[in-house]
């Protein structure tokens, strides 16, 4: 029996789907061309509404940074009919406003990272996404909305860079990306968004504040403690935030450009695609290329 397609899908840490009120609970093990998600996805139904949950570092946080199968993680979430991804995600602050245990809902994306695997394409069928938009402004929207409507602080707009990890930064490196103009800083948000975009999903990031980096100088340097000890006082905002998120997304009109990303992106000639290729990729490129 073909189940119904879930649309709305949450990636981040493993707590988010021990909130009351999911029923149905169900959890998918999916294996895709490019390997296997971070853990099974959990599915279930939150007020009324379909949700996927995945962690991404796998339960337990078992993966560094780099060895998320981002590519294998979005490609599952597509196969079940996900259209929208809301990103749970830690981040450091590069600026004296952006306070640890507040939100950044971010509109920018600057990619620092260095060996990981950024695209579905290649091996005869090349596609260039436009990405000077690497979040969706209506989801995010509805993300930001949530965060203050549950007593959070948010703040919207900012610029997110990506570096590779596992380790910190170092200071020089901190200031750096401070004199770029860089907002927040963390380690998994590339190439997550952009494989979101190459699949067509409407993609948000809730990015909690952790700490300052090691850029202040009167604050105390990163480490692994201060950001779990924020993460686990951000929990009950973040599940609250999710559940309103997914109501209001689930109520309102998708009339953003994301679904369409592939439209006038696909450039290698038609004929010189390879047809077995076309198949692995059908959950992507199937509606344009058959």
């Amino acid at each position: 029996m073909t189940q119904d397609p879930i649309r709305i899908a949450v990636i981040g840490g493993s707590g988010l789907y021990q909130m009351g009120g999911l029923n149905d609970v169900e959890e998918r093990r999916i294996s895709t061309p490019f390997g296997d998600p971070s853990d099974a996805i959990v599915t279930g139904t939150l007020d009324g509404v379909r949700v996927a949950f995945l962690a991404r570092h796998g339960r337990g946080h078992r993966l560094m940074p780099t060895e998320v199968n981002s590519r294998a993680n979005i490609f599952a979430l597509k196969t079940l009919g996900v259209e929208a991804v809301i990103s749970i995600s830690a981040c450091g602050s590069l600026r004296e406003h952006l306070h640890p245990g507040e939100v950044v809902v971010p509109d920018q994306l600057f990619d620092l990272t260095k060996r990981r695997e950024m695209s579905f394409f290649g091996n005869g069928l090349v596609v260039h996404t436009g990405v000077a938009e690497p979040f969706c402004g209506r989801l995010s929207t509805i993300v930001a909305d949530a965060v203050s409507d549950c007593g959070g602080t948010v703040h919207r707009g900012g610029r997110f860079i990506t570096i590779e990890g596992p380790r910190f930064s170092t200071k020089g490196e901190s200031l750096t990306y401070r004199a770029w103009g860089m907002d927040i800083i963390g380690m998994t948000t590339s190439p997550e968004a952009f494989l979101a975009c190459e699949a067509e999903m409407c993609y948000a990031v809730m990015a909690h504040i952790t700490d300052f980096d090691v850029w202040h100088e009167t604050e105390d340097p990163v480490s692994v403690q201060m950001l779990l000890a924020t993460l686990a006082a951000n929990t009950t905002l973040a599940q609250e935030a999710v559940r309103k998120t997914v109501a209001r997304l689930a109520a309102t009109p998708r009339d953003c450009e994301c679904g369409h990303a592939l439209e006038t992106a696909i450039i290698t000639q038609r004929d010189c695609i390879p047809p077995e290729l076309i198949d692995r990729l059908s959950p992507l490129v199937g509606r344009y290329l058959r």
